[in-house]
């Protein structure tokens, strides 16, 4: 599967890793917009699968920082751009944290509408936010032209933009001033970031191929940051800890087995 994967990779963008950051991009978002699916279907997805989904994700994300990004970072090019990369990763998802503020996805449920409407919204651009590290980080590890790194990569972000696509469509659906339709795109536009961050990743170090270790450092400890800050606390915010805790352990499994098959 892996030999396929990179082949259709090299195939279609005819070896250029610019466009092979355009394809990998488009790859997870599709499994985004895959995950907000359900909405035009069903009428809601109770909380409990969507922690479990979330912390699957995280487990996921964990993983790939290490085996996709940090160690091959180390590889090719010691420990310390690797430990710069991952400082300033965090540091840049801290700040636009900060700059953009946001809303907790489990507040959402008990405001009022008026507020409601506002706290999804922010909710929305808080996933939108913690996408863009996803997608540079494929967009680094294509550039990089190691595809035994990048694709189970690529596959490992797309499984887990499933349960994201599917928490902001659902959200939306939730405050009743939205069709099935709208909360779809909307659930699908916040996974779009993906893409031009893909290419930006990839574009980047195939240019200066220097920055390689700099740049796996940084997407891992801005996911790192992200599965620390945002997604493990929502996940254990109304009673799921333990669920939580198991799908975030399957998540990192999914991502090793990932790993040593397609990679």
């Amino acid at each position: 599967m892996r030999t396929s994967l990179a082949e259709v990779l090299i195939s279609l963008a005819d070896g250029n890793r610019i466009l092979m950051g355009l394809l990998a991009g488009l790859f997870i978002w599709a499994l985004n917009d895959l995950g907000a699916l359900p909405v035009l279907f069903l009428s809601r997805v109770p909380r409990k699968v969507q922690d479990v989904g979330m912390g699957m994700a995280s487990g996921i994300m964990l993983a790939a920082s290490f085996t996709s990004l940090i160690l091959p970072g180390i590889e090719l090019g010691g420990v310390l751009p690797v430990a710069l990369g991952i400082l300033l990763g965090s540091v840049f998802v801290a700040m636009t944290d900060y700059l953009l503020p946001h809303e907790h996805f489990a507040h959402v449920e008990s405001h009022a509408l008026a507020s409601r409407l506002r706290a999804v919204w922010l909710f929305a651009l808080a996933v939108t936010i913690h996408n863009m590290p996803e997608g540079l980080s494929v967009g680094v590890a294509v550039g990089s032209g190691s595809l035994e790194v990048a694709v189970p990569l690529m596959v490992g972000m797309g499984i887990q933009n499933v349960p994201e696509g599917l928490a902001v469509s659902f959200s939306l659906l939730g405050t009743g001033r939205y069709s099935r339709w709208k909360a779809f795109l909307f659930g699908t536009i916040s996974g779009i970031v993906e893409v031009p961050l893909a290419i930006f990743g990839a574009a980047l170090v195939a240019e200066i191929g220097g920055l390689v270790p700099y740049a796996m450092g940084f997407a891992a400890g801005a996911m790192i940051y992200v599965i620390s800050d945002e997604m493990i606390p929502e996940t254990h915010r109304i009673g799921h800890e333990r669920l939580a805790s198991f799908g975030l352990i399957a998540g990192f499994l999914v991502m090793l087995v990932l790993d040593v098959s397609l990679g």
